[in-house]
């Protein structure tokens, strides 16, 4: 009898597996088909109105995902590369009438606000309208919206605009009361990234780097927001200083705003814009499909020269990358191919990373060196190219940086954490055996060794020198130069141009229209890397990946609870030395 239930068992569980894997097999189907709809077409209506509401964070990158046991490629729209080629073919399509721009939170940091704003006044020179029309406005998507003709305000709305701050917690008291503590290696007086475990308040050097750097990209918000919205610099500084724009009718009154509407009234300001009778008569198509449908169709007339752009955008790590990390594997591999293409006659490597392995950004410099013999590399900075970000960047033949680039961090760390206090309060004993003096390098158990700790200040030392050659040959810079503006200092890109760590201030085009000056292209294709393969089973895994980050958004809030569990997963996955910038900067 048993026989037999374990039998009917094995078979029942094998029909039910057979069965989920064939409905996720529908679903994978069914997800890819419904990417291209009926006819693989998007159609653009005539008096059509452009929406940028960007639901989901935006990205650096339109990915590029290969599915091998499927042979299919898939693209992602929602990266900045395809957003600004999009807001640029419409400004000549006849069928876009204007644009309509909503708050959503997710634009990301001033680096990549600031890129938008470019192709956004550009579009406006075409005599084409630019509208905004929010409920709530957050201060990022202000300065992404003040570039509009218009600005409207609900009448019960809200604009944040109260200047930028920085808030870190510092966590040695804690350690001395729990018996945790982190053991601190580090090298480098603003490697600030290690400084709440070892003290209790903020250094100076820390507090002025900081006021610097905030300093530096509020003058290059305020600067902006004032040449469009007709404010002085100094009015705008005295609205953040006394909030005065934190209700519909203050932002009124002080130009920030240029009227206090409901929706169905906005909806008859866009019926006069276009000249039609009734809302219906429009068409609002959102700047992800109208991407989708453009840019597809320019691939059609491809030039025969190429310019390679590799992206480079996350946390550094050791092995290989996906669309949120950068995995040393994949960036070599994609600078390889790039530099072995025939058709590409130059390669941007796109940069928008806080740093990260040590080991990596090496691996990753050597093969930008290799890749320089074969044809030129030039470096574009998004929000961040700071510490191993700015080490990939710094052997270049050019380096574009935004204005608002948190950029620099020239400076290593490690941090372990031990547990000697807490287990000896708790009667917990460690012993170890081992075949050598130092087979056991470290215990979490144990206070560290004189020998661990000289071991390991040698080994930090030894990057932070690697880190400083490759910089000065980069840069052509004595290493005593570059350790002035180094020991983990982190500097806005004006900053980083003025202190020679970047040549020029300047976005993505920017530096892809110089690569096509200096390599004498009069017309080229962009060819974006890298490729992300995946197969089924790795299908599998990151579909439960997002079903996983889905719940825990709902559950936590996609602010500040479920960023700060996002930062704790990300420190608790490091490993090695690491090379990163000491914080995140979020602009909101």
């Amino acid at each position: 009898m048993n026989f037999l239930k374990n039998v009917l068992a094995a078979i029942l569980g094998f029909f039910i597996a057979t069965g989920i894997l064939f409905v996720v097999f529908l679903f994978v189907i069914s997800a890819l088909a419904s990417t291209f709809g009926d006819d693989g077409k998007i159609i653009v209506k005539e008096n059509s109105v452009l929406v940028l509401d960007f639901k989901e964070p935006i990205k650096d990158y339109s990915k590029e995902v290969y599915f091998e046991d499927f042979d299919y490629k898939d693209k992602d729209f929602n990266g900045l590369s395809s957003i600004l080629k999009a807001i640029e073919i419409a400004k000549t399509d006849d069928k876009i009438k204007g644009i309509h721009i909503k708050s959503s939170g997710n634009i990301g940091g001033l680096a990549m606000a600031s890129e938008l704003r470019q192709a956004l006044a550009d579009f406006k020179s075409s005599g084409k309208f630019i509208y905004a029309h929010n409920d709530f406005i957050t201060q990022t998507d202000y300065y992404l919206q003040s570039v509009a003709d218009s600005v409207f305000l609900s009448p019960m709305g809200e604009l944040s605009f109260r200047g930028l701050s920085s808030e870190i917690l510092f966590f040695k008291e804690m350690q001395e009361k729990s018996g945790v503590n982190m053991e601190v290696i580090r090298h480098g007086k603003y490697k600030s990234a290690v400084e709440p475990f070892l003290e209790n308040t903020m250094s100076e050097a820390n507090r002025l780097q900081m006021t610097e750097l905030l300093n530096s990209l509020w003058n290059v918000m305020a600067t902006d927001i004032a040449q469009n919205r007709n404010i002085s610099i100094e009015n705008l500084n005295n609205i953040a200083h006394n909030l005065e724009a934190r209700t519909a009718e203050l932002a009124l009154k002080n130009k920030l705003i240029d009227g206090i509407i409901y929706s169905d009234e906005f909806e008859q300001i866009l019926c006069r814009a276009t000249n039609t009778q009734n809302i219906s008569d429009l068409d609002f198509i959102t700047i992800n499909k109208y991407a989708e449908s453009v840019v597809n169709k320019a691939r059609l007339n491809r030039p025969k020269n190429k310019i390679a752009v590799i992206y480079a955008e996350g946390e550094i790590i050791y092995g290989k990358g996906n669309p949120e990390v950068i995995g040393n594997e994949t960036i070599v591999e994609s600078l390889r191919e790039a530099s072995e293409d025939e058709s590409v006659k130059a390669i941007v490597l796109r940069i928008n990373s806080p740093g990260g392995s040590a080991l990596a950004s090496e691996l990753i410099h050597r093969e930008i060196e290799l890749a320089k013999k074969r044809k030129k590399v030039y470096v574009s900075m998004g929000n961040y190219a700071a510490s191993g970000g700015y080490y990939i960047a710094c052997n270049a033949d050019k380096i574009f940086a935004q204005s608002g680039t948190v950029t620099g961090s020239i400076g290593v760390f490690g941090v372990l954490p031990n547990v000697h206090r807490l287990a000896n309060d708790w009667g917990i004993n460690a012993e170890q055996v081992q075949t050598h003096n130092h087979s056991l390098e470290y215990s979490i158990f144990e206070k560290p060794t004189e020998t661990f700790i000289k071991t390991t200040t040698e080994s930090v030392e030894m990057v932070y020198n690697t880190f400083l050659e490759r910089v000065a040959n980069g840069r052509n810079m004595t290493k005593e130069q570059v350790n002035e503006i180094a020991q983990g200092r982190v500097w806005s890109g004006i900053q980083a141009q003025q202190n020679g760590l970047v040549d020029a201030i300047g976005n993505l085009q920017d530096a892809l229209q110089f690569a096509a000056s200096d390599n004498n292209i009069e017309s080229f294709e962009v060819k974006n890397y890298p490729l992300f393969k995946m197969n089924f089973e790795e299908i599998l895994t990151r579909f439960g990946v997002r079903v996983k980050t889905k719940t825990l958004k709902e559950e936590l809030g996609d602010e500040s609870p479920f960023e700060r569990y996002q930062q704790i997963k990300s420190i608790s996955q490091q490993k090695g030395i690491q090379a990163r910038l000491p914080y995140n900067i979020s602009m909101n």
